[in-house]
């Protein structure tokens, strides 16, 4: 559950009532909406508002005692509200954590000095005083709303979203296994650009893997354990015991390498040292860390692999790695997406041919041969709406930038091998030819989820990231 440091702002020339019912409104929206507080109680402060120094000096103080747990802060307006104050709590508090900013909606039938909120003229001071102490914040959609609103409900919930990537994102550590395959430029990153944004990698050599393997002995508890859980993930009937050992065993030394170094997601080599020198590829264990929300990227694509855990955090559900890869027919705005495929299960079809099964590498079979490439998971993406995110670095310009936006996994009739899905995208042709002008990668992370705005506003106001938004 998430939690919000609220601060509700008070002005002694206008109305202090109102600061009681819009506290308790607001902090029955949260409620519902499954949101902790942390508030200053009545007995603090006037109304459990902030308006003067000793206010902000409390609330700061209770926000500071809580920091841990505090993902967000919202600051409501229920009357125009006292712009340092709301300003001096921010700052005292020194959480560094999104803002939204909301203000109540006057109504015009009630506009007596008595009941009148000017919370619309507050909300551009305390925005202006946040804009002069360089604090970043989120506005609400309308400039002015009630908290039960279906506006404020879609405002809070992208702001949740913005909230947890924003934590996830800081202090990540991702675990690149593997050298960047040779024929793959295009995933190139810089680790000190991520590392300016909290971002850590640590890195790891496949022979240093594969001798923890070669410990490894068929009848070892946490290999036939690992062994269970692979069956029981995916249907395997059709793959060689043999390989099967070989991928516990990896899946093994993977998992004890992500604890011992506080690995939250990873980047894993494939082509083609995997499958000529192990005899297997390592998609179902990728697969199975996606599912779990531990994304697993291809190729070391560590860009992929920060675009897949950002959507991860926002919406809670797994998120898998693509390839931009095919036309669909004579439709602009259609599209297949395709890989291997180490896609999470959750996010394919649960019945019939399409569900996912394990299978063999097709593309990488012909060359190293059918025997060394069992591991794939492949089937149909399920139709839903979904996100799509790249993440690049750009070391020219000393800046780390993104795209993002929405569209819609289809029904489209297709057949085809791998992990595959047909997208519908509003102006898709002016997507891609974003893509190639500005150097994007031909990988791109989805979740089947609507949250671009949340993703947006986390990654270009929080980390200070160049993000366009094809919306």
């Amino acid at each position: 559950m998430s939690t919000l440091g609220v601060i509700v702002g008070n002005r002694g020339f206008f109305p202090a009532h109102l600061c009681d019912t819009g506290r308790k409104q607001i902090l029955q929206t949260l409620e519902q909406a499954g949101i902790k507080t942390v508030v200053l109680s009545p007995e603090a402060t006037k109304f459990g508002s902030v308006e003067s120094l000793a206010d902000a000096r409390a609330c700061a103080d209770l926000f500071r005692k809580h920091a841990d747990e505090i993902d967000g802060i919202l600051v409501t307006l229920p009357n125009f509200g006292d712009e340092r104050a709301v300003a001096n709590t921010i700052r005292w508090a020194g959480l560094d954590v999104p803002v939204l900013v909301h203000a109540f909606s006057d109504d015009p039938s009630i506009m007596s000095l008595k009941d009148r909120r000017d919370s619309f003229c507050g909300k551009m001071s305390v925005c202006n005083n946040l804009r002069q102490y360089d604090v970043p914040f989120t506005l609400t959609r309308l400039h002015t709303c009630r908290p039960e609103s279906e506006s404020f409900q879609q405002d809070l919930a992208d702001f949740m979203a913005t909230c947890r990537v924003v934590r996830g994102l800081k202090n990540l550590r991702i675990g690149a296994l593997g050298a960047r395959p040779n024929a793959f430029n295009t995933v190139r990153y810089s680790e000190k650009l991520l590392e300016q944004s909290g971002i850590s990698v640590e890195t790891l050599d496949l022979f240093e893997l594969f001798g923890w393997i070669g410990k490894l002995g068929d009848s070892d508890a946490a290999v036939q354990t690992k062994l269970a859980e692979i069956q029981g993930y995916v249907v395997a009937k059709a793959i060689p015991e043999a390989a099967l050992l070989k991928m516990a065993k990896f899946g093994v030394a993977v998992d004890r390498w992500m604890k011992d170094a506080n690995l939250q997601a990873t980047a894993i080599q494939c082509w083609t040292a995997m499958e000529e020198f192990f005899g297997v590829v390592p998609c179902t264990l990728m697969s199975m860390m996606s599912n779990l929300g531990l994304s697993s990227a291809c190729e070391v694509d560590i860009m992929g692999t920060v675009a897949m855990y950002a959507m991860v955090k926002a919406s809670g559900r797994p998120s898998a790695l693509v390839d931009w890869n095919n036309n669909y027919g004579d439709d602009p705005d259609k599209g297949v997406i395709f890989h291997c495929s180490n896609l999470p299960k959750d996010l394919f079809e649960t019945e019939g041919e399409d569900a996912p099964k394990m299978d063999f590498q097709e593309i990488i079979a012909g060359t190293v041969g059918k025997e060394n490439t069992y591991g794939t998971v492949v089937g149909r993406l399920q139709a839903a709406p979904f996100t799509y995110l790249r993440v690049s670095t750009d070391d020219t310009w000393g800046e780390v930038r993104a795209y993002v936006g929405e569209g819609e996994l289809t029904r489209d009739p297709l057949k085809t091998f791998g992990g595959y899905g047909v997208v519908q995208i509003p102006d898709f042709q002016g997507l891609l030819a974003y893509i190639c002008e500005n150097g994007f990668e031909h990988h791109v992370a989805i979740n089947p989820t609507r949250i671009a705005v949340g993703v947006r506003e986390a990654l270009e106001k929080y980390l200070g990231w160049d993000v366009y938004h094809h919306a």
